[in-house]
């Protein structure tokens, strides 16, 4: 070929091909009560959501805790794929994962996952399903996300915090290289199963700790939810619970909304909206190395960054007052003990966190703040003296 043509040639090879698709998600999110009793169908029915109708294969990990607290809970959900035989089948006895925070911080676990996948060859239409606290969702959501590039995975969240908020949405988070949710993948679920039996054995701690998720969205949502969480905090302590589910649904139905509506799902952007109170909180839960329950540190950093909203303008007092009070009355926290901890520079170590959050959005800080009961406000610079002044006032209302 002639160097003009051959020049030519290579000419016609250059340019761009810009490709635009878009990619529809959609997972259903129930709210039930003792989803593996005789005769309810609910399991099986949602492993054949799409009518496929054939007998699907599953891998079930459960909860330490919740086995521990449920111990008949592995004969029923046994009885439960006898009984329905014809729609799925168990690949292996129940898995058993350590719960709590250290589930979440030990990249070994989800190798042990994904290799126990790989030895029961499940594929790609197979099920991996999980029963558990929000950590124990995220190590094996995770895993499962990794093998085959993404396997169907069932959440069924366990405490009042994991079927609030961080069991029906999509992302998956690992604790590792001391940063909260450093490694983790966005991966919808092919289904959530809130099973609200599962909350009656829950510890105190961990019965009011997603009520802490529920002020949150309340707080930059929506004012009639919160002026109800505030009404009824004292119920929630009481573990009342009917109080306690309506907050769960109302707080799921937020979320989720959020999550169809916000045009950014997958967080492409610098902005986390539902985050409000988080950067803190999550700065308190590494320190703690993973020793503070999640709601406990982020109703701390709700308080905190309220302080703020307050003493910048957006919120007014009286406004900020019944934001505490709520918290209080339902046993929430709004000091934390490691906010007096000192870093090398002198001030709050628990600011540290405030770094953390740039570099994870991606550059530009971007705090989401309550301009008002029911509403938010996103800023990107902020006055750190400020968040000391509200630390040195939160610990002197603690103390009242």
């Amino acid at each position: 070929m002639p160097d003009e043509r051959r020049q030519a040639a290579s000419r016609d090879c250059e340019g761009v091909v810009h490709e635009r698709f878009t990619v529809g998600f959609e997972y259903p999110v129930w709210f039930t009560r003792d989803v593996f009793a005789p005769g309810n169908r609910l399991f099986a029915s949602t492993l054949d959501r799409l009518g496929e109708g054939r007998r699907h294969r599953v891998l079930l990990y459960l909860d330490s805790n919740v086995a521990a607290a449920h111990p008949g809970l592995a004969a029923q959900v046994a009885a439960c794929a006898e009984e329905f035989r014809d729609a799925f089948q168990f690949a292996a006895p129940p898995q058993i994962v350590e719960g709590g925070a250290c589930a979440k911080s030990e990249m070994e676990v989800v190798r042990d996952i994904m290799t126990r996948i790989g030895e029961l060859h499940l594929d790609r239409q197979s099920f991996v399903a999980a029963i558990g606290g929000g950590a124990v969702l995220d190590v094996v959501g995770f895993a499962a996300s990794l093998v085959h590039r993404g396997l169907r995975f069932v959440r069924l969240p366990s405490t009042t915090l994991a079927q609030a908020d961080a069991g029906i949405g999509i992302k998956n988070g690992m604790d590792i290289h001391g940063r909260k949710n450093f490694a983790g993948t966005f991966a919808p679920p092919f289904a959530v199963l809130n099973d609200f039996a599962l909350l009656r054995t829950l510890r105190d701690r961990d019965w009011i700790g997603g009520v802490a998720e529920a002020f949150k969205v309340a707080i930059i949502k929506d004012a009639e939810f919160f002026d109800v969480l505030a009404r009824h905090a004292r119920d929630l302590r009481a573990r009342d619970q009917a109080i306690m589910e309506m907050a769960i649904r109302r707080c799921a139905e937020i979320h989720l909304e959020h999550i169809r509506t916000s045009g950014d799902p997958f967080e492409l952007g610098s902005a986390r909206p539902l985050d409000f109170g988080h950067w803190a909180g999550h700065e308190i839960e590494t320190m703690a190395g993973g020793a503070e329950g999640h709601g406990q540190a982020v109703a701390a950093g709700i308080a905190l960054d309220s302080y703020y909203a307050m003493r910048t303008g957006r919120l007014a007092q009286a406004e900020f007052d019944r934001i505490l009070a709520g918290l209080r009355d339902c046993g929430l926290p709004v000091y934390h003990p490691l906010f007096a901890a000192r870093g090398p520079d002198g001030a709050p170590a628990v600011l540290a966190g405030l770094e953390q959050l740039r570099e994870h959005l991606g550059g530009l800080l971007t705090i989401t703040l309550p301009d008002g009961i029911g509403r938010k406000v996103e800023v990107h610079e902020v006055d750190r003296r400020l968040y000391e002044e509200g630390i040195d006032v939160l610990e002197e209302l603690a103390r009242t």
